[in-house]
């Protein structure tokens, strides 16, 4: 044999990886598929209808039931929980078990809970005792019950300059040629005006003009790249976190002035979290609404980045 598996493990599968590790009191069905170099730990039990990649780690103590599907170098720590249905009855089965989907790179910690039908997004970090209810966005980091972005990983902090401070002094390296824009601001007694010469103040001409508002903390906006439209988002009143990515790099750049705008250019995959209760997010299109120039998948954004893989 090419793989391990300790005596008192039990193995009944032989579509197994060379190098991979079953360890004591651990039992795999006959028809589920486990690749290279995986370390199977102790008490862990695998269905029938499961499929892990190369270099996956499961920790003690966790069930893998029929439904899932697990990319390579993916860490699943100790106890947490997969269900595949949705309805439980005893003795009553659904004609199919929902897929659940964990991406390449992606870790669920310790004692989280997944929900049926569920995927994980690529490099994605769930953190112990959270409970997935929905999916969750390649390199996000979710928390809490139901889970909840909190950050992305890898994702270096960008707060917003100085109110007031010009674009130009503004010595901030965000990726893919995302850039903040200075708005100009006038404040006295009688209260805060911010102005842009459409034609002047902004990297192009807007064709298009839309307002975010009444977004609950726990939902995310964005979540895709455009082909060939540009946006300047600003914050008008309360607070946004805007994750940009270039598909190697991301950073988190939180508005929470309208003297700032963010400039994100085509071909940069982005996002909006943690909005304040009172926030309203205004965006600059410079293009009108096109559904067909979204790339709403994390993966084909990739693929179209480097489409030789």
């Amino acid at each position: 044999m090419t793989y391990f598996t300790h005596p008192q493990g039990i193995c009944e599968t032989t579509k197994v990886g060379e190098g991979t590790r079953v360890w004591a009191f651990a039992h795999v069905l006959p028809g589920a598929q486990i690749g290279q170099d995986c370390n199977i730990c102790d008490h862990v039990f695998i269905e029938n209808d499961v499929v892990l990649g190369d270099r996956v780690t499961v920790k003690c103590g966790v069930q893998l039931w029929d439904g899932l599907r697990v990319g390579d170098d993916v860490f699943i720590g100790p106890n947490a929980t997969f269900a595949n249905d949705k309805f439980p009855r005893s003795k009553h089965y659904p004609e199919r078990f929902a897929t659940t989907t964990i991406s390449d790179g992606a870790s669920v910690g310790a004692g989280a809970v997944v929900l049926p039908g569920v995927r994980i997004g690529r490099n994605a970090m769930v953190g112990a005792g959270a409970v997935v209810t929905k999916d969750v966005p390649a390199n996000a980091i979710v928390v809490g019950n139901p889970a909840v972005i909190t950050g992305y990983s890898n994702a270096q902090p960008q707060p917003t300059p100085i109110s007031g401070l010009s674009a130009a002094g503004v010595d901030v390296e965000l990726p893919g040629g995302a850039k903040l824009v200075a708005i100009s601001v006038a404040a006295d007694l009688r209260g805060s005006l911010a102005a842009i010469e459409l034609t002047q103040d902004l990297p192009f001409v807007p064709a298009r003009f839309f307002v975010v508002y009444d977004v609950p903390t726990a939902r995310v906006r964005g979540e895709h790249a455009h082909r060939t439209c540009k946006q300047v988002l600003v914050c008008l009143k309360g607070a946004v976190t805007c994750l940009v990515d270039d598909g190697s790099r991301r950073a988190s750049v939180l508005l929470d002035d309208p003297s700032n705008g963010l400039f994100m250019p085509a071909m940069l995959w982005g996002a909006q979290y943690q909005y304040s209760e009172d926030a309203i997010l205004a965006v600059f299109a410079s293009k009108p609404y096109d559904n067909t120039d979204y790339i709403r998948d994390y993966e084909e954004y990739l693929g179209v980045l480097s489409p030789q893989g």
